[in-house]
């Protein structure tokens, strides 16, 4: 278990596994909806990062399927959708605002404060989150 993960984990009071699936989740949605190049330097600043992304690709077991799929392509996914997929893992509004704010403070830990910000700023609708 990374450092990144055990960290949320604890900060959040969540089961590990649960935050890594999550954390994943999470960064494969900025790595799709975020401006490209400040997200990349993000998710490589960060330790493991590149492996939650790679392994669970922004999207939960069985949680999105055909319907998820049609959301995103009209366009009902973003910030939203993202919030729809980390409640149907068992996450609530309190553990999901938690996990954003203690993984882009890793973030910002690792790649710097503009770099996250222009992230943040990128992705409609996320700076009321974190």
């Amino acid at each position: 278990m990374n450092d990144l993960v055990t960290r949320v984990a604890d900060a959040v009071g969540i089961d590990p596994a649960l935050a890594e699936k999550a954390i994943g989740m999470m960064l494969g949605f900025l790595q799709r909806e975020a401006a490209d190049g400040p997200v990349a330097r993000m998710i490589e600043a960060i330790p493991g990062a590149s492996e939650l992304v790679a392994q669970y690709n922004g999207e939960g077991t069985g949680g999105g399927g055909l319907l998820g799929g049609l959301m995103s392509a009209i366009g009902g996914g973003g910030i939203m959708g993202l919030g729809q997929q980390l409640m149907s893992q068992g996450l609530g509004m309190g553990e999901i605002s938690g996990l954003a704010k203690e993984t882009l403070a890793v973030a910002r830990e690792h790649a710097g404060a503009d770099v996250v910000d222009e992230v943040v700023a990128s992705v409609p609708g996320l700076s009321q989150f974190v």
